[in-house]
């Protein structure tokens, strides 16, 4: 099949500029074959380069004592937990392929981020996922949620990695944008660590796993632009996921890393063949010869430009020892796995393709890739105009709440606050039987087997406050992420993140992007949790807009010794419960605000992150010292609604609380539902309080005692009397009656 020829019109159509295609012709020094084009656009779509965002990300801290490879250096994070071990995790988005196919786009997400953490001789133990759609009383929504939650469920099930936390949130500007993030967390030690990299002259070169097909031909393209209606006839662009190969292929691959068999691996994910042959080229400063007549095909008559560009799942491209191709033959046939070999590793830092016996492409490796050649752009940026309006808004000109029990009840039942247990039923969440905190609390909590060491892991970031005040609203993800899995006992460690944003052409929104890395940047610095790496997903828009500025953390934490376990909800009737930091009457931003006001306005709540750190080191050193029977941070909903969950989050155990309201105030329901930072519930048992009071004195950490556990009704007197068994119905009833609908 002769291929078509290149001129600047094809070009432009696969996505890349003037400027970028003469580029393209002077590296090459002629004009390049349709492959070749094909390779340089998907290796230079902003889904592979990060061209538009690079500059930014670089400003991340990105080094630490327990970091084993920088951001950006592997597949995914490595991060040393002791003992010769070490905890592998990445996020990553399919956001663009779910809003065509929600089921495929979020199963193959799953597949692809796990690929990415068991390709580096890692383990999975842990799935967690970060979600966001439009308001559930439009029928295109429920479809969207119902979609991607079965795709999650249904891959993450049949791999046998549980699914144990996430967030997801509901607003109207993710209508027809929903936003799907995967992550994955594994288990490695450090001596079966594998890299993605080929060196070696005459090491072969082999593809595992599935046959290559044309599904997700320039997916990595079709996610770096926005969507329109035509999206709708790019559903081929969506790849199809196979969760049992994937755990042949899981298994294949552990073993050959533990038998040292390989030089290099690495998953085709975005840009298939095209991605794995060029980076792990280019990390090795070496080249390969690759000849597709060897790439097992799933369709007959497909073209190199198809298969270089095919992003088929469930396939691996490794770079055997020399003298080892038996050994991994064995390995694959004994996992019932295709493996062919289909080129090798040269010395000279050149890709050369062959087809049918025709030389299809040629070119140098190191001129595609993210951190070589690939562009790199300093976008202009803009504050928006709105931010002054929304910031300068005076909360004093809204009516007072008359009727608080009813406010209450209108925020509590929020599809943003209620209970997720109808998603994460669908889960598998206890597979492998190391889920020691369930999803639902504040974090989930994996036991590593053979230790006494556990990992706390949750996903967190609120994209209205970013919308609000981009760079706070990131610290804010940042910190309440990192409360979450101290609430649980750990010390956080390290993020991931997931960076959902607009078009970065437009000045106005690559102001948000950049200001928002900056708040990551900020937080992360103090509190000492660098970044491992992460994805980013522009062009998140269609006709109707763009979604809200939405960073996604990832955060992993260690506990060292099982025993700090610590719940969210109240243990026992007497216990004393606390709230511990400074409430002020912040509710910009808030549930509450949009609930009761249908508003989304106002500056965010402050955040001093030296005192965030210091409080949450406080709290942490006070579930060690065991003087904590529950922990639970304050976010969406402030105080009153952290209150009800503690009352409820064993659903098996519901007890009520008798709480004397702290502050007299004219209007109390700022204070009830105010969203202030760096707060905790936390609760202690009649021989412990005083020693947790002291606890905090001494560390000058605001502790303020509120009430105690017990009875059938959650009491804030004197404003609110709710029965328990209301909070249980409202809690863990709203969201299936909605997806009944």
């Amino acid at each position: 099949m002769k291929e078509p020829e290149v001129t600047l019109d094809l070009a432009l159509q696969h996505g890349l500029s003037e400027e970028e295609y003469q580029k393209i012709v002077e590296i090459l020094g002629r004009t390049p074959t349709f492959t070749e084009l094909g390779i340089f656009s998907v290796m230079w779509s902003e889904h592979c380069s990060y061209k538009n965002s690079i500059a930014e990300i670089k400003k991340l801290p990105r080094t630490g004592p327990r970091l084993l490879v920088s951001a950006g250096e592997e597949n995914a994070g490595l991060v040393d937990i002791g003992d010769g071990l070490a905890v592998c995790f990445k996020i990553e988005s399919h956001n663009h392929p779910s809003a065509i196919e929600p089921y495929q786009g979020a199963a193959t997400g799953v597949g692809g981020i796990m690929r990415d953490v068991f390709s580096m001789g890692a383990r999975p133990i842990a799935a967690l996922n970060s979600l966001r759609f439009g308001p559930l009383n439009q029928a295109r929504n429920r479809y969207l949620f119902d979609g991607v939650v079965r795709g999650i469920a249904d891959y993450g099930n049949c791999l046998g990695v549980p699914t144990v936390a996430g967030e997801i949130y509901f607003e109207d500007c993710y209508t027809n944008n929903p936003l799907v993030n995967a992550m994955t967390v594994g288990i490695v030690r450090h001596d079966q660590t594998a890299t993605a990299i080929a060196r070696g002259a005459g090491n072969p070169v082999f593809i595992i796993g599935s046959r290559t097909g044309r599904d997700g031909i320039h997916g990595a393209t079709f996610a770096s632009e926005e969507l329109t209606e035509a999206s709708e006839e790019k559903r081929p662009n969506v790849q199809v996921g196979d969760p049992f190969t994937e755990k042949l292929l899981l298994e294949a691959t552990l073993e050959m890393i533990q038998k040292k068999l390989l030089i290099g691996i690495q998953d085709m994910g975005a840009a298939g063949i095209t991605c794995s042959t060029t980076e792990m080229s280019a990390k090795g400063n070496a080249g390969m010869v690759i000849n597709l007549d060897h790439v097992p095909l799933r369709e007959p008559g497909m073209s190199a430009y198809e298969i270089m560009l095919s992003e088929s799942q469930e396939r691996m491209l490794a770079v055997v020892k020399k003298g080892k191709e038996e050994a991994v033959r064995e390995i694959c046939q004994k996992w019932d796995l295709i493996c062919e070999q289909i080129g090798e590793v040269i010395d000279e830092p050149v890709l050369r393709v062959y087809h049918h016996g025709q030389k299809v492409a040629e070119l140098p490796p190191d001129s595609c890739v993210l951190g070589g050649g690939a562009p790199v752009y300093h976008r202009e940026s803009r504050r928006p105009k709105y931010l002054d309006d929304v910031q300068s808004f005076d909360m004093h000109q809204l009516p007072p709440v008359d009727d608080l029990e009813a406010a209450f009840r209108k925020v509590f039942s929020s599809p943003n606050i209620v209970s997720r247990r109808w998603v994460y039923e669908q889960y598998d969440h206890m597979v492998q039987t190391g889920t020691v905190i369930h999803p639902g609390g504040d974090a989930a909590v994996v036991r590593i087997r053979g230790t006494r060491k556990a990992i706390a892991m949750k996903t967190d970031g609120n994209g209205r406050y970013v919308y609000l005040n981009p760079r706070r609203g990131a610290q804010i993800a940042v910190a309440e992420s990192a409360r979450n899995v101290v609430c649980t006992g750990a010390q956080p460690l390290a993020i991931t993140n997931c960076l959902n944003f607009g078009n970065p052409y437009k000045p106005e929104m690559f102001y948000l992007f950049k200001e928002a890395v900056a708040g990551i940047g900020d937080a992360c610095r103090i509190l000492e949790t660098p970044v491992t790496g992460g994805n980013v997903s522009f062009y998140n828009e269609s006709p109707e807009g763009a979604v809200y500025p939405t960073p996604v953390i990832g955060m992993v934490g260690l506990i060292e010794d099982i025993d700090h376990i610590t719940p969210a909800g109240f243990q026992n009737a007497g216990d004393r419960i606390y709230l511990i930091g400074e409430t002020r009457p912040e509710i910009g931003g808030s549930e509450f605000l949009k609930e009761v006001y249908q508003k989304v306005t106002g500056d965010v709540p402050a955040l001093d992150l030296a005192q965030e750190k210091a409080v949450q080191q406080a709290v942490l050193g006070a579930i060690r010292e065991g003087l904590v029977a529950s922990a639970h941070d304050l976010s969406d909903g402030g105080l009153a609604v952290a209150l009800a969950e503690c009352c409820i989050l064993n659903p098996n155990r519901p007890i009520g609380a008798e709480i004397e309201f702290p502050i007299d105030a004219p209007r109390p329901e700022w204070w009830l539902f105010s969203e202030s930072q760096s707060r905790f519930l936390l609760t202690a048992s009649p021989r412990n309080h005083q020693q947790l009071e002291r606890w905090f004195q001494e560390r000058q950490i605001p502790i303020q005692y509120l009430g105690t556990v017990g009875g059938n009704h959650l009491v804030i007197s004197p404003h609110l009397n709710i029965p328990v068994s209301e909070l249980v119905e409202i809690y863990y009833h709203t969201l299936p009656r909605i997806m009944e609908w």
